[in-house]
């Protein structure tokens, strides 16, 4: 198995799994951080500018994962590679939005 399509299934999972909260976000008509705004990842866009950024994140990504090699879920190395890209966009995106958006504030018992 050639490694490309491995790389691309990563960053389908990548791309896929940053659509999630651009999306959910922007259909609820909520602000979102994302890299069009000022600044770029820590000001909020219109919920407008984060479906259009969600849905271009959606082609993308089912480019990547739909268009390259074969993929199937099947493959344990295919769903690996897939899970760890989604898997660490959203741990990034934990860390850092939840900085901004209070996720880390410590809650008393």
């Amino acid at each position: 198995m050639s490694w490309f399509p491995v790389v691309a299934y990563f960053f389908g999972g990548f791309f896929l799994a940053n659509a999630v909260p651009h999306v959910v976000s922007g259909m609820m008509g909520r602000p979102f951080q994302s890299p069009f705004a000022r600044p770029p990842g820590t000001g909020l866009s219109s919920s407008t500018t984060n479906v259009i950024w969600g849905f271009f994140n959606i082609v993308v990504g089912y480019l990547l994962v739909c268009r390259v090699g074969d993929f199937t879920l099947r493959s344990t190395t295919d769903v690996i590679a897939l899970g760890a890209g989604a898997f660490l966009i959203s741990l990034f995106s934990a860390r850092h939005f939840g900085r901004l958006n209070g996720g880390h504030a410590k809650k008393l018992s």
